[in-house]
């Protein structure tokens, strides 16, 4: 599974091609970022005044290629919030055999093809008093940029507030997934990835400040190698303990960051630590199993 997503990184000085940005509503950076898991996969710097999934075909072309190369019969499917669906990346994935499942913007056609299950969905909720979901499937096609029908699951949802459809694309099938799964427990888990991302900002990823874009991309670069080192550790070094699911930067004030007093003789280097440390327990455990 690669999640895919774009984040917006505030720019306060004059970087170079920094762009004012109408939807965060400030200049900033829209980097663009993969992840598999937990595994940060690229960490992709570009300027704002370009489409969210600019540059995903090339990106995906390369890391699909490598995890092929290393395991030929595993199955790939890209996952995606509306800004990704593009005719350029579906048409990619169903050429290449990946699939994919990414959110669609609503529109007025889209909004009166579930028109029944809106009212549905609507009754629904003013019987119980609570929110009501309908779900539906439906083939779809744009009347001009999409080279063919493909298959939209819908959620026809009514709140207190009143409508909130979604719709997602996807070329999976209602075999693999039905309409109400597909929702709710394979495209909403993405919002897991979110999670990773603002770890990243945990690890100064928004330190781009230097006067070359290359000289930004390389500090994107320092931050996400920070990340997959402290993710290593995470998985290996502190499984079964109270930190296997901690955010990284909780493992870097909590256990990176600590005194220390450092002495260094003709044959050694000693590390004295304070006794009174109060998560020495954490630290021994993630030393001894990293040195296994």
């Amino acid at each position: 599974m690669l999640d895919l997503d774009a984040t917006d990184i505030p720019l306060y000085g004059h970087q170079p091609e920094r762009f004012f940005h109408g939807y965060y509503d400030g200049y900033c950076y829209l980097p663009l970022y993969i992840f598999a898991g937990d595994q940060l996969l690229c960490a992709r710097l570009r300027a704002a005044n370009q489409d969210a999934a600019a540059g995903a075909v090339e990106e995906v072309s390369r890391i699909v290629t490598q995890v092929r190369r290393r395991w030929p019969k595993t199955r790939i499917v890209l996952r995606a919030d509306s800004g990704f669906c593009r005719e350029e990346l579906m048409a990619w994935c169903e050429r290449n055999h990946v699939g994919y499942a990414f959110g669609l913007a609503r529109n007025q056609r889209l909004s009166k093809i579930i028109g029944a299950q809106m009212r549905q969905a609507r009754l629904l909720h003013q019987t119980t008093g609570k929110a009501a979901r309908v779900f539906t499937e439906f083939t779809y096609r744009t009347r001009k940029s999409w080279s063919r029908a493909r298959r939209v699951v819908a959620k026809a949802e009514y709140l207190d507030k009143g409508e909130n459809p979604r719709f997602v694309v996807t070329s999976l099938t209602p075999e693999q997934w039905a309409a109400r799964q597909l929702y709710e427990k394979f495209y909403c888990a993405r919002g897991e990835m979110e999670n990773r991302i603002k770890e990243q900002m945990c690890l100064f990823a928004d330190r781009l400040s230097t006067g070359e874009m290359k000289g930004n991309q390389l500090r994107l670069y320092f931050s996400a190698l920070a990340y997959t080192l402290t993710e290593a550790l995470r998985r290996l070094g502190l499984n079964g303990t109270a930190w296997a699911e901690a955010q990284v930067d909780t493992i870097r004030l909590k256990l990176f960051k600590i005194g220390a007093v450092v002495r260094v003789s003709a044959r050694r280097i000693l590390l004295q630590l304070n006794s009174a440390y109060p998560w020495r327990d954490i630290f021994a455990h993630a030393y001894h199993a990293l040195r296994c």
